[in-house]
């Protein structure tokens, strides 16, 4: 058998599980309408939370940027791809995350793994949440420390663990900020008691909580008061640009600089983006009026849809996940929406659990009212259509 047949009969068994993914072709800037395989639509499922990642002033900013550096860094930072953008752009994070010192990655995917791959040793234990994203999951498995998972956000579980786990040399609580496939919050607060009770440190990856939780927009540390050891994030979501990047200690930072594969040998940012990542910063750190119309948003989206019937999870984040459960009607949702002008894919196994197949819906600043009742006359037409309410 060759490798083509081989492969065929794979992609085959997850057509007929309905777990086929395709890609879709966008052909225009991200923006609240896009074009979508070429037709018009209400875009519902973009990270771009604030909407900057085509802001005008964003924008000039990457040109003046462009003219100056060119297109690409041309190596990794402790070759030739250091520049003075990654330098500012590194003491603006921490000035605006209340740290000593940060540290960019080409990716926040590539931030979790150096981090978690790198930190711990043989000896200690990751105790991680059952729903973190999936690249906290590859750097636990890339860690020579062991991995627990506790229950998701449930604190007396895991501080049963973190009793079972005492015998180990270190204990390193990994957890999301917010998380990307239910919009939960981590109630970070109590798992910062929990680590001082235990001596255990605390890593968060709060890439979807940066721009959109706390008065400022720093993430879940503002909005709970508390300073974890380690904060991951990513310039991508609510920042609207490109990258990823770590906070914390000026040791810490020099740690990572010297043993952190994924920073060592990685092309580093383009200068543009770091200086179009800077200016966000700014416009997120200043104004609040973004993310005021963002919540408000957020809310009507939540209560009008969990009024109508349909179960709703998540909190208060730009992440409003509504549960339809089996996998072949969620598909079948989705392109319903579609056939509305609305693009929200489907999410199915193994992404998130069987039995709780979803649109995921993401709601930015820029989405207007009218999108959004739109959306929300959509969701109850089809709802009914197919029975869901």
């Amino acid at each position: 058998m060759s490798i083509n047949q081989w492969l065929s009969q794979r992609i085959e068994k997850t057509k007929q599980a309905g777990l086929y993914r395709e890609l879709r072709t966008m052909s225009t800037a991200p923006q609240p309408k896009m074009l979508v395989n070429g037709t018009q639509k209400i875009v519902f499922s973009s990270n771009n939370y604030l909407g900057l990642a085509n802001d005008p002033i964003l924008i000039e900013e990457a040109l003046k940027t462009l003219q100056e550096f060119g297109v690409g860094s041309s190596g990794s930072r402790l070759t030739t791809g250091n520049t003075e953008w990654h330098e500012k752009l590194e003491q603006r994070i921490a000035s605006f995350k209340r740290m000593e010192a940060a540290l960019l990655f080409s990716s926040g995917y590539l931030a979790n793994i150096g981090v978690l791959s790198s930190l711990p040793e043989k000896g200690d234990v990751l105790l991680s949440d059952q729903l973190n994203h999936a690249s906290i999951i590859d750097g636990c498995r890339l860690s020579k420390a062991e991995t627990v998972i506790y229950k998701h956000s449930d604190m007396s579980n895991l501080e049963k663990k973190l009793k079972e786990t005492q015998t180990y040399t270190r204990r390193f609580i990994v957890t999301d900020g917010v998380f990307s496939m239910d919009g939960t919050i981590a109630p970070l607060d109590e798992i910062m008691k929990l680590s001082k009770r235990y001596d255990a440190y605390v890593i968060v990856d709060d890439a979807h909580a940066t721009g959109v939780l706390g008065e400022r927009g720093r993430g879940t540390s503002e909005l709970f008061g508390v300073s974890p050891d380690v904060v991951v994030g990513t310039l991508s979501k609510a920042v609207g640009v490109e990258g990823g990047f770590v906070t914390g200690s000026r040791v810490l930072i020099d740690f990572l600089i010297n043993h952190t594969r994924t920073f060592i040998f990685q092309t580093s940012l383009p200068p543009v983006s770091c200086g179009a990542a800077y200016t966000s910063l700014d416009i997120i750190e200043k104004s609040q009026e973004l993310r005021e119309r963002l919540h408000r948003q957020i809310k009507i989206i939540k209560s009008t849809l969990e009024a109508m019937g349909f179960t709703v999870y998540g909190q208060n984040t730009p992440i409003i996940p509504v549960i339809i459960g089996d996998t072949a009607k969620s598909v079948i949702f989705s392109k319903k929406l579609q056939e509305n002008g609305i693009y929200a894919p489907a999410i199915r196994p193994p992404t998130v659990p069987k039995g709780e197949s979803r649109i995921r819906l993401t709601v930015t600043a820029t989405h207007n009212d009218s999108q959004v009742e739109h959306l929300l006359t959509s969701f109850k037409d089809i709802g009914r259509e197919l029975k869901i309410i």
